[in-house]
């Protein structure tokens, strides 16, 4: 079986504007994530994180290079890949179960093993008991859990998340945070996680990869190197305070530049 989980190899895109001038998103980026890594995106806003991590889901065409999964070379969304974006994108008239139960049945599982499959991954998120509730019933954490044990419960090999925790209140974003490491030590996945935010990126990612101001490329690759367990005792660890430090200081950094029209 193949070590590696995602290759990003010279990938560069472009976005026509209205007046027919073009900007460069990305240049010429080149990225390695292991299989079952958890790995942070992080840069200054506009900087093609996303970007990148779209053209990985397939959900916008490669232009130039090539991203390569062990199911392989990606050129539109497949099984083997699964995202959870900020919005939550749940459906509203459909319960918990129900939102769950919809992906299973388009990969054409029974209706009983479409709804046992998705009641495991909603007590995997701790929603036990919100079954039967809309998405309007549920407060912001509660339906980005929902949304989480949607991608999770169609199995892909790797789940991309696009900024899933931003919009909620600190606290909550806290206990998703500690929540998705956990179900990530007990369902191991290859996980691209976008985030502007440098602590969120030091708590949960095994690796980070730094991007430039546009036009975005890996600037810097960052190892965390704290361990599998992720908890109150690690943020207060000598080593997590120094990373947070450095980190920021490579982030604003490539802040900076933008705000010159550096690159």
């Amino acid at each position: 079986m193949s070590e590696f989980g995602i290759k990003v190899e010279g990938v560069s895109h472009s976005y026509a504007g209205r007046s027919g001038a073009s900007t460069v998103a990305l240049k010429e980026t080149n990225l390695e994530i292991a299989r079952n890594e958890f790995h942070a995106l992080l840069g200054p806003s506009g900087c093609g994180k996303s970007t990148l991590l779209y053209l990985i889901g397939g959900f916008i065409p490669v232009q130039k290079g090539a991203i390569r999964t062990p199911a392989g070379v990606v050129s539109a969304p497949g099984p083997d890949r699964g995202i959870v974006f900020q919005n939550f994108a749940l459906f509203p008239w459909k319960t918990v179960l129900e939102n769950v139960v919809y992906g299973l049945r388009k990969q054409g599982r029974s209706k009983p093993e479409a709804e046992e499959r998705a009641r495991h991954y909603i007590k995997m998120v701790q929603l036990a008991g919100f079954e039967n509730h809309f998405p309007s019933q549920l407060s912001g954490g509660m339906q980005q859990r929902a949304a989480i044990a949607r991608t999770l419960a169609v199995d892909p090999d790797i789940l991309l998340m696009d900024e899933p925790f931003g919009a909620l209140d600190a606290q909550t974003r806290r206990v998703m945070q500690e929540e998705l490491r956990s179900i990530w030590r007990n369902s191991p996945k290859t996980v691209v996680f976008v985030t502007h935010d440098v602590h969120e990126a030091v708590f949960l990612a095994d690796r980070i990869s730094i991007m430039s101001a546009r036009p975005g490329r890996i600037e810097h690759l960052v190892e965390t190197e704290l361990g599998m367990e992720r908890d109150d005792g690690v943020i207060a660890s000598k080593r997590y305070v120094e990373l947070c430090e450095r980190i920021w200081a490579l982030v604003r950094e490539q802040a900076i530049s933008a705000s010159r029209g550096e690159h």
